[in-house]
């Protein structure tokens, strides 16, 4: 969950910096969008056992932070290979997982 939080961290930072050229750190906006995302992650049903969130079955994201993180996404994930490849492969791998129900998730 931790690498999760950082690949979020890195992508929302690098798309910041090329779309809004902050070189300060994640403008305010940005930052809003971050501190989503960490919520959102940190309150995750699956935890250890999620997929990426693109291919999970529960989108807890809210209609505008979804198409958001979506932009966000789609600008970082190629940039991310060339600037932190270990951590843009784990994900990879993270995204190559089957979602998994809520039950499925584990035992209670």
């Amino acid at each position: 969950m931790r690498r999760e939080a950082r690949t979020v961290e890195l992508m929302i930072s690098k798309y910041c910096r090329d779309h809004h050229r902050t070189l300060s750190g994640p403008c305010e906006p940005c930052r809003q969008l971050l501190a989503y995302a960490l919520k959102r992650l940190h309150h995750c049903p699956f935890q250890e056992h999620k997929s990426t969130c693109g291919k999970c079955l529960i989108h807890c994201y809210a209609p505008n932070r979804r198409e958001q993180i979506r932009q966000v996404m789609f600008h970082s994930r190629w940039r991310l290979l060339f600037s932190h490849p270990v951590l843009a492969l784990l994900h990879l791998v993270d995204g190559l997982r089957q979602p998994r129900r809520k039950q499925e998730s584990g035992p209670t």
